[in-house]
Parts: structure tokens; C-alpha cells; sequence
């Protein structure tokens, strides 16, 4: 038996920039084309402007100026300016850079020193420009090595730094950046900071009322039972209020101006104290998933020298506040006790409110109780023998992998198409869900269809999102059906199923659709996949002679080696996302309620238009 030979060879040392591009994953997550909010292109954004906000906390700076054309992203604060001597060091030099000083960055998110070498390592073009005390350096890197630097000595340029990047289409292949996450991602920013601004291609984003601006802008105010509670202390601020029409907890939640997606210590706090306070406040005893239910909230706390579970920095670890604060948990019981319990003696309507809903909830938990116990009992028969989930080996929760965040789950409609999946998929990241024929209009519903339902039962059993979004087992969910009449309304079910009972699903950027194929055009040399007429005519007029032209009318017809192409690297998704100015209700009630009429004509007026587009 041959042995492979292991010797003084096979070690290898690799400098910041080769691990970096050979591991990109542990720096910055998911690669990603752009589709979903947590690809790497955001990421290596995000890195750039955290140094921004940190020379804003630090009171240096209060306008921040990003700009994206086509590839191509600069931004510029207007802070103190790194160091001229240092400006090359600290974006190509690991453990390199000011905040391992706390004299001069008290609580700030980028403590690794890690953050802007990615982005030069990553990047094919990256420029750094620092300008202060009357003089400027430039420094350009490619692909994290050193092209050109240049000191001015004398510069009319105002104070700050300036960096400039196009990721590497070497390691992120297509891509292209969204506004809409890109602009999600500076409220967030302008909502944790009152009192910058932030000028992104000319359009200013600012917030006067922090977290409170967040929910009312994240959600519509219709769909609140109470005008928002909101609390500010010296290092914490939390807003919260319940929704009349959600039926799940949602929860923002920050540190140090950084958007923790998995929660971490201080959510956990958070959640524990909002039922504490609560009993406390009504002497009663109600059960915690009774208080929580339909809670829609934000809460951000400022912590010495933060311990996040990734570089990524998704998920907080520390358990302590730093300095002479007592411990995470501690410190927010003692807030939302002492400020929410002040605030409902002062508003005794919002508290009663609060009260009847959480006697609501535990009404329906206590009717729903026995069904609950029987679907889940039918979804672990159905898991085991009608192999409806066709399950991967990695899931969100599995904190080890670096792949947690390519987690796919496909919702697929018929044997055919969930067969083809199954067999051409990535079996370590994405799972196939098999639908049987279409699913129930639930528009109007209660929960209880959820678990009397069997398609829908068990689809929330494979997304394990019973109660909260929190313990989702994929972070993308993608509706995977045929591009004709049925599977189109197929979707338009699954969106209503899905912003009913779990908007937050659709709010937090999980969903998605498949764009397959729908035409394949080929030579005997070359084939090429169309997903439009467009495209169709451009595929044939790159094709030499009269090529063969294949229109594939369903999911079913698409071979898995060919399926291979659809759901790999090449993947296209379509994000769904909504319109933060129609509440969940009125958008329910017009396109899935008892209207035929008023969407007949939506239908026919917004056809003509199309028409008239293509006609132009």
C-alpha cells in the first residue's frame, strides 16, 4: 500500500496575504456573487467603514462619503488621518494598527487588526490615502502587494482617510453590488450613530431617533400595537414594541456599531430581562414564550474590548462590559428592570395593551397545545420515512464551520425536480425540500393551519422555526419551481405562507428564488444558458453555423449534470424582498384576499405598460 511521503517539503509558510486569499472564508465568510447581504463583497465594505465609525465615536469626523460605480468602491472619512509613517503598515502588516491601544479607540468593533488587510489582500486594486497636519501619503497595493507610495508634504486636502478597492474577480468571480443591501447596511450604521451622516452615491442617510427610527423604518407602523418604547442609557439603548399581526420574536441586536446577526450574550440578557421585568411588573407568572411572542425590538451596548465567536463578528461571546461595569447580563437586567418598569407605570395604556396580548398568546399556546404535540410527532415520522427533507451536513447553528453561511435549504415542487436537485446539489451545504402539489392559500389564517397542515408543518419543521427565526437551520431559503403559470403561483403561496407566519424570514434577506435556465443554446463546441429572450438572441449570435435551441419547460426536464451549473458557483438568486412602506396586511389583502376584480385590473394595467415598454 503506497503511503504519501510527508516531509520538510510539506511545510509550508504562508505570508498575511497568501493566507488570506487561500482562506478568504475564515476572514470575511461567504465569497458570494452579491445576491445575499452576507456575501464578502459587503463584508469587505463593512471593514472599511467600521474604521470610519470608529474615528466618528472617538469624535473625529462626523461625515462619512461612500461611493460605488460599477466595481469600484471608495469611501472617505473626514477623522484624524492614519499616521503618515503607518499608513503602509496597518493595511499590509498583521496585528498592526491603532486599537490595540485603548488610549486611542475605547470601544470599538475592529480590535484584531485583521479588517483592512483583508480587503487589500482580496482586492485587485486598493488605494489608502491618508491626509493630516498639512501633509498627504498615498499607497497602492494589487492583490495585497505594494505598487506605489507617494508623500506630499504639502496638501490642501482636509483631514481623514480615503480608501478605494475593486474586489479580486479572481476570488469573487461575477459579482455586483446591491443598493438595497448596501443602504440597509448604512441606516444601520446612521441608526447607531446620531449625529452622522453618510453620503452614499449623493444620497444622505442620517437618524435622528436611533433605534427607534430602525423599527419604524424596518417595519411599517401599522402593524404595531404600541408606539415604540424607547430607552437610552450611558452605553445602552434598547426600543421595542409588539406587532398585532407577527406571530414570531424579532430582535436586532448590536455592539460597539456592529450588527450582531446570531445575537450573542447581550440578546440572550435582553430576552431573559424583557420576561423578568414583565412578570415582575404584572406579578404574575406568565410564560416567557407568552411575553415574547410578536415582540419586534433593538438593543445596542457598548463594551470594552468585545469578544466576538468569528472574525465575521456576527455572534458576541464576552460576558463582561470591561472597565468598573458589572457583567453583560447584569448590566441589562438592571436597565430594562429599572427604565421599562418606569416607563409602564408612566403609561398605563401601553401596558395594558402589553398585558392582553400576552394573555392572547397564552390562549391560543394552551388551544394550539395539543396540536402542536401531534404535528410534531407526524414531522419526525415524515422526516424519517416519506424523505420529504433531503437534509445537508452542515447547518447554521454548527458554530465550527466556516460554511455555515452557504446553507441552502430548495423548495422544490414534484418527484422530477426535487430529484434532480438532490442528486447534482453540494451535500455538505444545501438540503432539497420536496413539495406535494401546491400549497394552501394561508392568507387570513390562523396558526393553528401551520400545524394541521402537513406540507406546512413540515416545513417549518425543517426550518426549525417554530417559535423564533433564531434556531433556522439554513440561512438561505430558496423557492426552486418551474419558470410557467403553476410555478409562479406555487412561489406566490410560499411568499404568503412565509410573510403570514414568518415575515421576519423575508425582512432578514433568507428568501430567495432560483432563476434557472430557460433556454439552452449549443454548437458542437459551445453551450450556453439563457435566462431570457435577450439573452437567447445574444447565446446564437456568439454561436457559429445554426445552432441547436432547447427551451426547458420545467425543473424536471434539466438533466443533474446540467443542474450542476444552477446550483454552484454560477448560482442566480433573486432576492425577495419588500416594501417597508406597505404594511404585511394590506399587501396580503390585496394580492391573495377575496379582490378578483381590483387585481384583475392591477394585472391588465401593469401589462399594458409592459407593453408598451417592449414596444418602445
Amino acid at each position: 500500500m503506497d503511503q504519501t511521503q510527508y516531509t520538510e517539503d510539506n511545510i509550508r509558510s504562508l505570508d498575511w496575504k497568501e493566507h488570506i486569499r487561500m482562506r478568504p472564508g475564515m476572514y470575511i465568510g461567504k465569497l458570494g456573487d452579491g445576491s445575499s447581504q452576507d456575501d464578502g463583497i459587503y463584508i469587505l465594505l463593512k471593514e472599511v467603514i467600521d474604521n470610519c465609525i470608529d474615528e466618528f465615536v472617538m469624535g473625529a469626523g462626523k461625515t462619512i462619503e461612500i461611493g460605488i460605480k460599477d466595481e469600484r468602491v471608495t469611501v472617505r472619512d473626514f477623522g484624524r488621518g492614519i499616521p503618515l509613517g503607518k499608513v503602509v503598515d496597518v493595511v499590509s502588516k498583521m496585528n498592526t494598527g491603532g486599537k490595540y491601544d485603548t488610549r486611542a479607540f475605547k470601544k470599538s468593533v475592529g480590535l484584531n487588526g485583521v479588517g483592512t488587510k483583508a480587503v487589500n489582500a482580496l482586492s485587485s486594486y486598493f488605494l489608502v490615502e491618508s491626509s493630516r497636519e498639512g501633509k498627504s501619503k498615498t499607497a497602492v497595493f494589487q492583490r495585497g502587494e505594494l505598487q506605489n507610495e507617494e508623500m506630499l508634504e504639502e496638501s490642501s486636502r482636509r483631514r481623514g482617510t480615503k480608501v478605494s478597492f475593486v474586489p479580486d474577480t479572481e476570488i469573487f468571480k461575477k459579482f455586483k453590488y446591491r443598493n438595497e443591501y448596501v443602504e440597509r447596511m448604512l441606516r444601520y450604521y446612521v441608526y447607531l450613530n446620531p449625529g452622522l451622516t453618510i453620503l452614499f452615491n449623493g444620497e444622505k442617510f442620517l437618524s435622528e431617533n436611533g433605534l427607534k427610527d430602525l423599527l419604524e423604518d424596518y417595519n411599517n407602523p401599522k402593524d404595531f400595537l404600541y408606539p415604540v418604547v424607547h430607552l437610552k442609557g450611558s452605553d445602552i439603548e434598547v426600543a421595542l414594541t409588539h406587532s398585532k399581526t407577527q406571530y414570531s420574536e424579532e430582535y436586532h441586536s448590536f455592539v460597539n456599531g456592529q450588527y450582531t446577526t446570531q445575537g450573542g450574550t447581550h440578546q440572550s440578557a435582553f430576552r431573559e430581562a424583557l420576561v423578568k421585568t414583565l412578570r415582575d411588573f404584572y406579578g404574575k407568572n406568565y410564560d416567557a414564550s407568552d411575553i415574547r411572542k410578536s415582540v419586534i425590538s433593538a438593543i445596542s451596548i457598548k463594551v470594552m474590548e468585545p469578544i466576538f465567536e468569528s472574525q465575521t463578528k456576527t455572534k458576541l461571546g464576552s460576558t463582561e462590559m470591561g472597565g468598573e461595569l458589572p457583567t453583560v447580563r447584569t448590566y441589562i437586567n438592571d436597565f430594562v428592570g429599572r427604565n421599562l418598569d418606569n416607563y409602564l407605570h408612566k403609561n398605563p395604556e401601553t401596558a395594558e395593551k402589553i398585558q392582553r396580548k400576552i394573555m392572547q398568546a397564552e390562549k391560543e399556546r394552551k388551544e394550539l397545545s395539543g396540536i402542536r404535540k401531534l404535528a410534531r410527532e407526524r414531522a419526525k415520522k415524515a422526516s424519517l420515512h416519506n424523505k420529504k427533507l433531503r437534509d445537508c451536513r452542515t447547518h447554521l447553528d454548527s458554530m465550527k464551520s466556516d460554511r455555515r453561511l452557504e446553507t441552502t435549504l430548495f423548495i422544490t415542487e414534484g418527484d422530477s425536480a426535487s430529484g434532480s436537485i438532490t442528486k447534482s446539489r453540494d451535500v455538505n451545504t444545501q438540503a432539497v425540500f420536496s413539495l406535494r402539489g401546491k400549497p394552501l392559500n394561508s392568507y387570513g389564517m390562523s396558526k393553528k393551519i401551520v400545524y394541521e397542515n402537513e406540507e406546512f408543518n413540515l416545513l417549518q419543521a425543517a426550518l426549525n422555526i417554530e417559535d423564533s427565526i433564531e434556531s433556522l437551520r439554513y440561512n438561505n431559503i430558496v423557492i426552486a419551481t418551474d419558470a410557467d403559470v403553476d410555478g409562479m403561483h406555487i412561489r406566490l403561496l410560499l411568499i404568503t405562507f412565509f410573510l403570514q407566519f414568518f415575515p421576519e424570514l423575508i425582512k432578514e434577506n433568507h428568501l430567495y428564488i432560483l432563476q434557472t435556465p430557460l433556454f439552452r443554446v449549443r454548437d458542437k463546441k459551445q453551450t450556453i444558458y439563457c435566462y431570457s429572450e435577450e439573452e437567447k438572441r445574444e447565446g446564437i449570435a456568439r454561436l457559429s453555423g445554426k445552432p441547436e435551441i432547447t427551451r426547458f419547460k420545467g425543473l424536471g426536464e434539466i438533466s443533474p449534470d446540467e443542474f450542476k451549473h444552477f446550483i454552484g458557483d454560477d448560482i442566480r438568486l433573486e432576492p425577495v424582498m419588500m416594501d417597508k412602506a406597505i404594511s404585511i396586511e394590506e399587501l396580503l389583502k390585496f394580492y391573495m384576499g377575496k379582490n378578483t376584480p381590483d387585481r384583475q385590473g392591477f394585472i391588465i394595467d401593469n401589462l399594458r405598460v409592459e407593453l408598451d415598454l417592449v414596444a418602445e
